[in-house]
C-alpha cells in the first residue's frame, strides 16, 4: 500500500500547490465539506468519493456506502480511474492517469453564479463498459450559460463491474450498481451545490448512453431522474446486456487455463483469486458476434436489491419503465467504429459470414444459420464481395448491428407503450478524421468516406476536443452553436425546441420512426429513419431473436 498512498499524496500535493492562488468555494456534503476551484467561470470538483468499491473477494459485490471526514477535502484529483485495459487509448484522453480499485468518485462542475435549484445533468462516461473515466469528456460549455450544474463520475468496469455469476459473492451488475449509488448520492447532496435533486437528466454516450437508457428500466432509480440524453448506445442492443453471462465467465476463465467451469464454487474462487493484471488483461472489443464478455445482464434474484430482473425487451413491451422527456439518437456513419478491422475482417467475412451475425440471434441449425446470413449479406453487399470497394456497405452493417437498429428497435417499443416524449436524431455532419500520434493512420479508402463517426455528436455538444479532433469551421461551430442550445432546451423543459424557438420546430417520434431530426449541414426534420434498413432488422428480430437468460449458477452442468 505505501507506494500508492505516496503517490496519491504527490498527485494530492502538487494539485493543491496549484490551487492556492486561484478562487475556490467550499461546500457541505453529507460525508463532510469539499473544496473546489474556479476555472473559466465554473467551480471544479474533482474526486469526490461518493460510494466504496468492494475490494478482495468482495470486489464484484454492490458498492458500499463513501468514507466520511472531517477536515476539508480538496477535491483537485482529476487523474483517478477504475481498473480497466486500454489504458493507451485513454492516456488520449488525458495524461498521468492512476488506475486503482477504490475509484468511485463523482466530479461535480458549478457554474460561478448565486442561482440555486438549477437542473442537473449527470452524464455515463463510454468505453464499451470497458474503459474510460468520467472527465473523458465532459459538459462545461453547458455548465458556462450559468443554467445547469453537471456531475461525472467513475463505475467499476470489465469484469470489476460485470462478472455475473448469480451467486453472494458475484452476484453481476456491480458498475450499475455504482451508477444507481451516484444518482442517489446526487439525490442527497447536489442541492450544496446549486442544484435541483428533484429535476436531473441523465446522459451518456456509447456504452454510456447503454446504460442511461438501462437505468430507465431499473426499479432502482425510481425518483432519481426525470429526463433522458442516450446518444449512440441502446438498452436492447446486442453488446448491452451478455445474453448467457455464465457462459461468458466459463469461457474467460477456460481462456485462463482453469478447468473446473461446472463447479460454480471454484468458478467463483478463481475470480475471487484472480490478479489485478489477469482481471484487466483483455478488453473484450474484438468479438465477431458484436458482444462484449463483461457488461450489464439480468440477475438472478438472490434476495438482495437488484438492477435488473428482466430482458429490457420483455421491459419495454409491458411498459414497465418510466415514461420520461428523451433525447435519442446516433451517428449515420456509426460503424466507422469498426474499421480498424476491416483488413483483418474482410476476407473473414466473405468465406464465413456467419461468424459475425450478431450474438443475440439464434437459429434452429446451421443451415438455417448460414441461410439467413447470406441473405443478410446480400442486403448490404448484394453480389459483391466485402472489400475495400464495397467498404460503405461494411460500414452501414455495422452502424445497423451495433447502434442504430437497436435505438430505433428500443424506440418503437417504446413508442408502441405508450411513451409520446421521444425525440428522435441523426448526425450526420462531415468532419475530417482526426490523426492521433501512436494510433494507426487513416488508410485513404477510409478517408474518401464523408459520414459521422461513432459518438460525433457527443464530442460536438461536449467539450472533446482533445480525442476527437477541433473542427475550426464556421458551418461546424454554427451546428455546434444550435446542437448546445437543444441539448439545454432539453435540460432545463424536456423539449428540444421549446415554444417560441427560432429552431425548427421537432414534435416527438411516432409509431414509424418518424419524424426525426437531421443534424447535417442545416437542421432539417426528416422522417422516417433508415426505413428500409430497420424494417429489414424488424423482421430478422422478430424471428430469431435470443432472449438473454440470468445465471443459474446451481445447475449441475450447463445444458448446452
Amino acid at each position: 500500500m505505501k507506494p500508492v498512498v505516496l503517490v496519491c499524496l504527490t498527485i494530492a500535493c502538487a494539485a493543491s500547490a496549484q490551487s492556492e492562488a486561484r478562487e475556490s468555494r467550499t461546500v457541505q456534503t453529507a460525508q463532510g465539506p469539499v473544496r473546489g476551484y474556479k476555472t473559466d467561470e465554473i467551480f471544479e470538483f474533482y474526486g469526490i468519493p461518493y460510494a466504496t468499491a468492494p475490494t478482495g473477494k468482495d470486489r464484484y459485490t454492490a458498492p458500499l456506502p463513501g468514507p466520511v471526514w472531517m477536515n476539508i477535502l480538496e477535491a483537485v484529483n482529476d487523474k483517478i480511474v477504475c481498473p480497466q485495459g486500454g489504458m493507451q487509448e485513454m492516456s488520449l484522453f488525458a495524461s498521468g492517469l492512476f488506475m486503482q480499485e477504490n475509484c468511485l468518485i463523482a466530479n461535480v462542475l458549478m457554474p460561478d453564479t448565486e442561482e440555486t435549484n438549477l437542473p442537473v445533468y449527470v452524464v455515463v462516461h463510454g468505453g464499451a463498459y470497458q474503459m474510460g473515466f468520467g472527465n473523458m469528456i465532459q459538459p462545461k460549455s453547458l455548465v458556462k450559460t450559468k443554467k445547469i450544474v453537471a456531475v461525472t463520475f467513475n463505475y467499476r468496469l470489465g469484469l470489476h463491474g460485470f462478472l455475473c455469476l448469480g451467486t453472494e459473492g458475484a452476484p453481476g451488475n456491480a458498475g450499475m450498481k455504482d451508477q444507481v449509488a451516484l444518482l442517489r448520492w446526487v439525490k442527497e447532496n447536489i442541492a450544496n451545490f446549486g442544484g435541483n435533486p428533484n429535476d436531473v437528466t441523465i446522459g451518456g454516450y456509447s456504452a454510456g448512453s447503454s446504460a442511461v437508457d438501462l437505468l430507465m428500466l431499473s426499479e432502482s432509480t425510481k425518483g432519481l431522474y426525470n429526463k433522458v440524453i442516450p446518444e449512440s448506445g441502446a438498452n436492447v442492443g446486442v453488446w448491452s446486456i451478455q445474453i448467457d453471462p455464465l457462459q461468458n465467465a466459463k469461457e474467460f476463465a477456460r481462456n485462463n487455463n482453469f478447468t473446473a467451469v461446472d463447479d460454480i464454487n471454484s468458478l467463483e474462487e478463481f475470480y475471487k483469486t484472480a490478479s489485478f493484471d489477469l482481471l484487466t488483461s483483455d478488453v473484450f472489443m474484438d468479438r465477431k458476434d458484436t458482444t462484449f464478455l463483461a457488461s450489464p445482464c439480468v440477475e438472478r434474484n438472490i434476495g438482495e436489491e437488484t438492477f435488473l430482473e428482466d430482458n429490457p425487451v420483455n421491459l419495454l413491451k409491458q411498459g414497465k419503465y418510466r415514461k420520461v422527456p428523451i433525447l435519442s439518437g446516433f451517428a449515420n456513419m456509426e460503424g466507422l467504429f469498426r474499421t480498424d478491422k476491416f483488413v483483418a475482417w474482410k476476407d473473414q467475412m466473405n468465406e464465413q459470414f456467419a461468424d459475425f451475425l450478431p450474438g443475440d440471434l439464434t437459429f434452429r441449425s446451421d443451415g438455417e444459420r448460414s441461410e439467413v446470413a447470406q441473405k443478410i449479406k446480400k442486403f448490404y453487399f448484394g453480389d459483391k464481395p466485402v472489400g475495400e470497394e464495397t467498404v460503405q456497405a461494411y460500414i452501414d452493417y455495422f452502424t445497423d448491428v451495433i447502434f442504430a437498429y437497436p435505438h430505433l428497435r428500443s424506440i418503437q417499443l417504446q413508442v408502441a407503450a405508450g411513451s409520446d416524449s421521444i425525440y428522435l436524431y441523426e448526425y450526420s455532419f462531415y468532419s475530417p478524421p482526426l490523426e492521433i500520434e501512436g494510433m494507426p493512420p487513416v488508410p485513404e479508402f477510409i478517408k474518401k468516406i464523408r459520414g459521422a463517426n461513432h459518438c460525433a455528436q457527443s464530442a460536438a455538444v461536449h467539450d472533446a476536443a482533445s480525442f476527437f479532433g477541433n473542427d475550426s469551421r464556421e458551418e461546424f461551430l454554427e451546428l455546434q452553436k444550435k446542437m448546445r442550445e437543444i441539448w439545454l432546451n432539453f435540460i432545463l423543459t424536456g423539449k428540444p425546441v421549446p415554444e417560441g424557438s427560432a429552431l425548427p420546430a421537432w414534435p416527438p417520434v411516432g409509431a414509424n420512426r418518424s419524424p426525426y431530426m437531421d443534424f447535417g449541414e442545416e437542421l432539417q426534420l426528416k422522417g422516417p429513419l433508415l426505413e428500409s434498413r430497420a424494417l429489414f432488422w424488424d423482421g430478422i428480430y422478430e424471428q430469431y431473436y435470443k432472449s438473454p437468460v440470468p445465471p443459474s449458477p446451481y445447475q449441475a452442468r450447463d445444458e448446452l
